[in-house]
């Protein structure tokens, strides 16, 4: 089983920066890609950022030169730098880890709990 600790979330004024943090924890195989994904009411959850086991990023196109998406592999950690926010960043992000617990037969997306980003002057 894998669990997944977010921090980072907040209240920022328009053109600030947050940086949210995820920690993987638990029985853990292999992780092959983490990522963020964002919620806002009434809004499909929309792919943020993601990162593979390479290096290899991609990134929605509204955040592109926005936001910056890493890992340290060593402590199962993934971060998203987010710079120049505007209030149509505001929701909930969540962490997302697709990857292999001791007891899963195969790779499974594993989530967090949520932490609300609020965009706002």
């Amino acid at each position: 089983q894998v669990q997944l600790v977010e921090s980072g979330g907040g209240l920022v004024q328009p053109g600030g920066s947050l940086r949210l943090s995820c920690a993987a924890s638990g029985s853990i195989s292999i992780i092959y890609t983490m990522g963020w994904y964002r919620q806002a009411p009434g809004k499909q959850r929309e792919l943020v950022a993601a990162i593979t086991s390479g290096d290899s990023t991609n990134y929605a196109d509204s955040v592109k030169g926005r936001f910056t998406i890493s890992r340290d592999n060593a402590k199962n950690t993934v971060y998203l730098q987010m710079n120049s926010l505007n209030p149509e960043d505001t929701a909930v992000y969540y962490c997302n880890v697709f990857g292999r617990g001791l007891s899963d037969r195969a790779a499974v997306p594993y989530w967090g709990q949520g932490t609300q980003v609020t965009v706002s002057s």
